[in-house]
């Protein structure tokens, strides 16, 4: 019997693998031990709307670098193609890429991760893939073919990610821009009676901010 992958789900390790990329060959997620990474796959190069996310991406490459994260994208073109793709984009856009791209002309990449969905054809759809300094598949997101990307999301939720590790809380819709909470955080809900009445208690005295006992917020 065919043995079936198992795609990889959030929590788990990133799967071990080696691609060939435009800055050579490259080890996932070994090659990036201690910082996190942002894998981000495309239907295809020189096509308009992964010519737009590419610029986006570079654009906004030091601000990911700043976070400790690198970004990493891919297609099923092969590596000749990709380096000529970024060449174009450098000329006409006056933008340098400066993250690898990998070269998954097999497919291979591709499948292990779940990036080939059947009725969207045989190219990619637009995958992402956020990967902390330990190797944990923490975030994925899957946009069709012909709908580009938020980078700034993708941004946010990688600060988002990081804020709620380093401050064991966590982050109301739109973080640091929520409508009702601004850029407070959340406080995890009391898992008993006593801490829930504790919480309460200390909100009396204007330690954090709670609308209820399961409800509970403060300042970053």
């Amino acid at each position: 019997m065919e043995q079936q992958n198992k795609l990889p789900l959030l929590g788990d390790a990133f799967p071990s693998m080696e691609v060939k990329t435009t800055h050579g060959v490259k080890r996932l997620p070994e090659d990036y031990k201690g910082k996190w990474f942002v894998l981000f796959s495309h239907p295809g190069d020189f096509t308009p709307v992964c010519t737009t996310e590419f610029i986006s991406f570079a654009k906004k490459a030091d601000e990911f670098k700043a976070l400790n994260t690198e970004l990493i994208g891919l297609s099923v073109d092969q590596v000749f193609s990709h380096i000529k793709w970024v060449e174009w984009i450098n000329e006409k856009a006056n933008v340098k890429v400066p993250f690898p791209v990998i070269a998954d002309e097999l497919g291979r990449v591709s499948m292990e991760l779940g990036m080939l969905h059947e009725s969207k054809g045989t190219n990619t759809v637009r995958a992402v893939f956020i990967v902390d300094d330990q190797g944990i598949l923490r975030l994925m997101m899957y946009y069709p073919q012909e709908v580009g990307r938020n980078v700034d999301e993708i941004l946010r939720a990688v600060k988002a990610l990081q804020t709620s590790d380093t401050k064991g809380v966590a982050m109301p819709e739109n973080w640091p821009n929520n409508p009702m909470l601004g850029d407070k955080i959340i406080i995890p809900p009391a898992p008993t009676e006593d801490l829930a009445n504790e919480r309460l208690a200390k909100a009396k005295d204007g330690d954090f901010e709670c609308l209820d006992w399961w409800f509970c917020y403060k300042n970053l």
